[in-house]
């Protein structure tokens, strides 16, 4: 969930509510902040800069050794207890993008019990999207009302929403976010996070003629690469594979674009689609020499198993993996889209039972179980 614009309400001149990506050309600017830290590694606000900077650009790029870098800026300061809150909030950050969730849920809690600091409202939203990923509703709601105390009350009205969605309380949620967009003056940033939810929960819904409507509103804003991904998928699934291609091509290649090039080409039989499938399967192999490649990147190679080269078995035991890690609808479907694939009764129950346990409300998992 994108959380860059809106009511976010600083507590003091000195808290930093956002800090811009960096131009993907603004190397100077990198090496001359890096010689900076060189000379003064124990100032957390030029560390905490540098971070985000090198967080800005393993996202841009889906490369997680930028996230590397952002912890090595960081080193100073190893002790969650005692580190500065900016750090403490960074480190979070770039754990819940690397997919250490509880290790994020634990930082992030410890930051928020600290005297003083329950005011921050990107923290308790950054907690309830980690808690969200995990399918942990009823404590994502909670940290989500935390965020209208500490004053953002448009981002914490769209938490609730989203988990209400989650949880099959759809017709409300709709309405929440119907209501958020019709707010005069939202800047197309937030415009977009709100249309790709309301996009997203249309998708679950199976309604897909008010998904498109919304995922086309999204992209109409300007790029997107995240809501070009969610409607490249949303387009695969209605087998509507050259549109697919269409909305990615002017995208920057990373993992997960290419994974979805490879298959939206398969399907089209276009003429690339066997370069970018032997680039995406390249790319996997170069990944798993790295012995945190499955926990990153197990939706991926999941999807590239079941989707482009039709092994449903592989597919399935590294959706399993996956959803050990995150349990957003997605990593659900795509454990269900396997069982179901591999023929395997059990499996089919085990993603049913999943689902049930999670409480999630996703039609598109219920009409293939």
């Amino acid at each position: 969930m994108a959380a860059s614009a809106g009511p976010i309400v600083p507590n003091g001149d000195d808290e930093v509510i956002e800090v811009l990506p960096a131009a993907a050309g603004d190397r100077g600017e990198d090496k001359r902040l890096r010689q900076q830290l060189a000379a003064r590694p124990g100032d957390a606000t030029l560390a905490v800069r540098v971070a985000q900077r090198d967080l800005d650009r393993a996202r841009q790029a889906g490369d997680p050794r930028f996230a590397g870098l952002a912890l090595a800026a960081l080193r100073p300061w190893p002790d969650a207890a005692t580190a500065p809150a900016d750090v403490l909030l960074m480190q979070a950050t770039l754990q819940q993008y690397l997919h250490e969730f509880d290790a994020s849920v634990a930082s992030l809690r410890q930051l928020l019990a600290r005297p003083g600091e329950a005011g921050r409202a990107q923290a308790w939203l950054t907690l309830a999207t980690v808690l969200r990923v995990q399918a942990r509703y009823a404590e994502s709601d909670e940290a989500c009302r935390r965020v209208a105390t500490a004053g953002a009350e448009l981002h914490a009205a769209a938490c609730l929403a989203e988990n209400a969605a989650l949880r099959g309380e759809v017709a409300a949620a709709r309405r929440s976010f119907e209501a958020l967009l019709a707010r005069p003056g939202l800047p197309p940033v937030t415009q977009g996070w709100l249309l790709t939810s309301l996009a997203e929960l249309e998708e679950r819904e199976r309604r897909s003629a008010a998904a498109d409507a919304a995922y086309r509103r999204v992209l109409a804003l300007g790029p997107d690469t995240y809501a070009a991904i969610a409607y490249a998928d949303f387009l695969i699934a209605q087998g509507r594979p050259a549109e697919a291609l269409a909305t990615l091509k002017p995208e920057l290649r990373t993992d997960a674009v290419l994974l979805r090039l490879a298959i939206a080409g398969s399907r089209a039989k276009a003429a690339t689609a066997s370069a970018d499938a032997a680039e995406m399967r390249e790319r996997i192999a170069l990944a798993n020499q790295r012995p945190e490649a499955k926990k990153f990147h197990g939706r991926e190679q999941a999807m590239f198993a079941l989707f482009v080269e039709a092994a449903p078995a592989r597919a399935l035991s590294l959706a399993r993996g996956n959803v050990e890690q995150q349990r957003e609808p997605l990593d659900v479907l795509l454990l269900a889209e396997a069982a179901k694939a591999s023929g395997d009764p059990a499996a089919i129950d085990e993603a049913r039972r999943l689902k049930a346990a999670l409480g999630l409300h996703d039609r598109r998992i219920d009409a293939l179980l």
